[in-house]
């Protein structure tokens, strides 16, 4: 039981609420999650996630006990902390649309109290400024409504991957704290404390990792703790259009980037991680976060060139998949192309900005014909991009059979294991598999077989 126990409204039960929810709820703190769609609600309360997390529906019925779950924000009314963890999307000129979060301030501020200290936090990734912004809309509508309340804002930035996002939460690397009140730090540091501490039950289904160390605090103004965020996802964006960049110069020269990576990556200065050439990034972060970048810059008439390449370079390598085949098919309209992977990742079933969309209409212009396998978004892609005349298989030997060349998009770990000599004997013609994610071998896919292509080997 956590001694330090609060009672937490989390506004939002995306990724990134129902994460944050379920594990604040796990480590013994009383939640309640928030949200206008009654439909997550209605599976919330049958135990069931809206999202596709590893681990989340584990942890729901572990902490049962600590969560509720609500179209309402009338519990807001005895929150020790608020959390606004809604959708940002992008809008066509690159800003974050922030409707929904001034919407759920908006509803907040009806329910703040005069009795204690209230902390709002934003959790969603949010442009600079929004914390005042936040501020600003809660005081006017407290204005409106002719009463008082004793609250604070707070930027509290998430960091989390999808598909280990219950491990990032419960065994974060830091934990960023930005606000102009003290008090509301401290509210934020006892409710992080089970964490900071390692003091918590370890869920079975979440062990703690081996040789974990604590994690550090950082705490510093709003203003920063939003950049922050932002700078961390645009450096790490550039570190894998960086390798993507020196991968083409390799292929060039006849050099190997999975060993040039290796290389640079031993030196302490620079890390291993995100030093794997391919197809490039996707997902809603890297893009978004990118775009309000460049976006803020243009507000400030301050260029940044190093992001807007990365996401130039970014886009490149999805083409670079199409060039590719070209080079090799010479002619791809009439071809049967088979997709192993339609989520930007593995572990999830997220379409946004996932490379695989770019590929696949790609294709279907030239003229086409498309067939996929991916073991969780085939039915995520099937209801959200109707229109995709896309022909989805059961298993990836049924996707890959009778096509002249396959597209390795998301390196799920069951293609990992994939007979590569018996996806050559269902395929035909050139039998040409196209690594986006340099899964393979090419001496065994060669092997096998196959015609291979790698990126930057």
């Amino acid at each position: 039981m956590n001694p330090y126990s609060l009672n937490i409204c989390v506004v939002g039960t995306g990724y990134v609420g129902l994460t944050t929810g379920v594990c604040l709820a796990t480590i013994g703190h009383k939640v309640t999650c928030i949200d206008v769609d009654n439909n997550k609600i209605n599976m919330l309360l049958h135990g069931k996630s809206p999202i596709y997390e590893p681990g989340i529906e584990d942890l729901l019925k572990l902490a049962s006990d600590h969560l509720e779950f609500t179209a309402s924000y009338s519990n807001c009314n005895n929150a020790d902390v608020i959390i606004l963890a809604v959708g940002t999307p992008s809008t066509a000129t690159g800003t974050a649309d922030l409707s929904y979060l001034e919407a759920a301030a908006v509803e907040v501020a009806k329910y703040l109290s005069a009795s204690k200290l209230q902390v709002i936090v934003n959790k969603s990734t949010v442009p600079i400024g929004t914390a005042k912004r936040v501020r600003l809309i809660i005081d006017m509508e407290l204005s409106r409504a002719d009463k008082t309340a004793t609250y604070a804002v707070a930027s509290n930035p998430e960091f989390l991957r999808e598909g280990v996002a219950v491990h990032d939460t419960l065994y974060p690397d830091r934990i960023v704290i930005g606000s102009d009140s003290m008090d509301a730090i401290n509210v934020l540091r006892t409710m992080y404390a089970p964490i900071l501490e390692q003091t918590f039950t370890v869920p079975q289904e979440c062990p703690r990792p081996e040789g974990f160390s604590l994690p550090g605090i950082i705490t510093t103004d709003t203003t920063s703790a939003e950049m922050i965020k932002y700078a961390a996802n645009a450096f790490l964006a550039t570190k894998i259009s960086f390798i993507n960049e020196i991968g083409g110069l390799c292929e060039k020269v006849g050099a190997n980037v999975t060993e040039v990576a290796r290389g640079i990556g031993q030196d302490k200065r620079i890390g291993s991680r995100f030093l794997q050439a391919g197809v490039g990034w996707g997902g809603s972060c890297f893009a978004k976060d990118t775009a309000a970048l460049i976006s803020t810059g243009k507000e400030y008439m301050y260029e940044l060139p190093i992001i807007s390449a990365t996401v130039k370079l970014n886009k490149r390598q999805r083409q670079r998949i199409i060039e590719k085949l070209q080079e090799t098919l010479k002619v791809v309209r009439g071809r049967t192309i088979g997709l192993l992977g339609l989520a930007f990742k593995p572990d999830t079933d997220d379409l946004r900005d996932a490379p695989a969309l770019d590929i696949v209409r790609d294709l279907l212009e030239m003229g086409a014909r498309v067939k996929a396998y991916d073991p969780i978004a085939m039915d995520n892609c099937r209801s959200r991009y109707p229109d995709l005349n896309i022909e989805y298989f059961p298993n990836a030997l049924a996707a890959v059979e009778g096509c002249d060349a396959v597209i390795l998009v998301t390196e799920w770990d069951e293609f990992r294991h994939l007979a590569l000599t018996n996806m050559a004997e269902k395929m035909c013609n050139e039998k040409v598999l196209v690594d986006g994610r340099n899964l393979y071998k090419p001496g065994e896919a060669r092997q096998a077989g196959l015609t291979y292509i790698g990126f930057g080997r």
